[in-house]
């Protein structure tokens, strides 16, 4: 497909052919995916390119510093720096500093790169002058509940129709997932905010797309993402994300996409529904009145019925267990995230971490 890079946004600045590429990944308790992740990372081919893997590490209590000194010693092309504060913004700055190339590609440990991943976005930076790219989020699952949660990130129901989660053709893009960019964009327009604990990479494509550069989507790079493990794990890092998304909407306002405001919408109308509900019951509502405000419990009954259809589709897990957990995590995630956003919109996020990393015990990967 031809490309026309000139359409919208300046060009980023261009590398060296042979210019080496820096990796950066911020760790926190995550012992059972880590050196999977690193090997993912280790094993893509740059055509010969110098390679450095920098991992922030935060304050693991799951043995995961320990692998990482493992790792490290065993390749030196891992180089280690500590992120005592524990905040992604701030370990992706410090990994960033840490790094020595003109390249910055952003990995995660609860992510694997497919082959080929950043020989092709290299390619892409080149092509099309973009000072980020980023491609698809593979959600995937090796548990009846962790395929369920997969299946709803790789739905357009399920995380809002985003690109980067359910595809779409090439070009400009609102936000890139992880990202490859530009060590001189990253540096001009002031890295990562460290302010901000959630949605950071969102923020930062805001402040790239505002100084005038163009941030990509190319659908033929893939991620593999795990997502969490459990029920209660998905419940706190939904809220938090979404309570940071109330604060982003609080300091940018309608810059936010309209799709972000659709589960607090439904937190409010289940609310309605449920209250309505009881005074119905209890005798407190009746007559004509109870009849109009019953129109008010359909659109509810069509998300249901959706969030039903979605479940026994044929997408994703197959077994009824798989089926089961759908039904129970679309709700979860969008009631979870929707009641954080109006907290974070009322009260801003102030201080709200994801406790959804902190001190855990996973399974290791076969």
């Amino acid at each position: 497909m031809h490309v026309d890079a000139t359409r919208s946004g300046k060009d980023a600045p261009a590398v060296a052919a042979d210019a080496g590429v820096t990796f950066v990944m911020p760790v926190l308790n995550e012992r059972a995916y880590l050196e999977r992740a690193t090997r993912t990372v280790l094993d893509q081919d740059v055509d010969g390119r110098p390679v450095e893997l920098v991992l922030a590490l935060g304050p693991s209590t799951d043995g995961t510093t320990e692998l990482a000194r493992q790792l490290a010693a065993a390749d030196p092309r891992i180089v280690l720096v500590d992120n005592p504060a524990a905040d992604i913004p701030v370990g992706l700055n410090l990994a960033i500093r840490a790094g020595h190339h003109p390249t910055i590609v952003r990995v995660d440990a609860h992510s694997e790169l497919t082959p080929g991943y950043t020989r092709r976005a290299l390619a892409t930076l080149d092509r099309v002058r973009a000072a980020n790219v980023g491609g698809i989020m593979r959600a995937d699952g090796r548990t009846p509940f962790q395929r369920a949660v997969a299946r709803a990130y790789n739905s357009p129901i399920g995380l809002g129709g985003g690109a980067y989660h359910s595809g779409g053709d090439e070009g400009p893009a609102e936000s890139a997932y992880l990202g490859v960019m530009r060590r001189a964009v990253l540096e001009e327009v002031g890295m990562f905010d460290e302010s901000i604990r959630r949605g950071e990479d969102w923020e930062l494509n805001l402040r790239i797309r505002n100084a005038g550069y163009r941030v990509w989507f190319d659908p033929e790079l893939a991620v593999t993402y795990w997502p969490r493990e459990s029920w209660t794990r998905l419940v706190r890092q939904f809220f938090a994300t979404g309570t940071w998304r109330g604060e982003l909407v609080r300091r940018y306002g309608r810059r936010n996409s309209l799709r972000y405001f659709a589960p607090p919408v439904l937190v409010v109308l289940t609310t309605h529904d449920a209250v309505l509900a009881v005074l119905q019951l209890t005798g407190v509502v009746t007559g004509w009145v109870s009849l109009v405000a019953s129109v008010l419990y359909l659109p509810l009954a069509a998300y249901a019925a959706l969030v039903i259809a979605v479940a026994a589709g044929s997408g994703g897990g197959t077994g009824w267990r798989d089926k089961l957990w759908t039904l129970a995590v679309l709700p979860t995630m969008h009631l979870a995230w929707g009641a954080g956003f109006i907290r974070g919109v009322l009260r801003g996020a102030k201080d709200t971490v994801d406790t959804s990393r902190l001190g855990t015990r996973n399974t290791p990967l076969p």
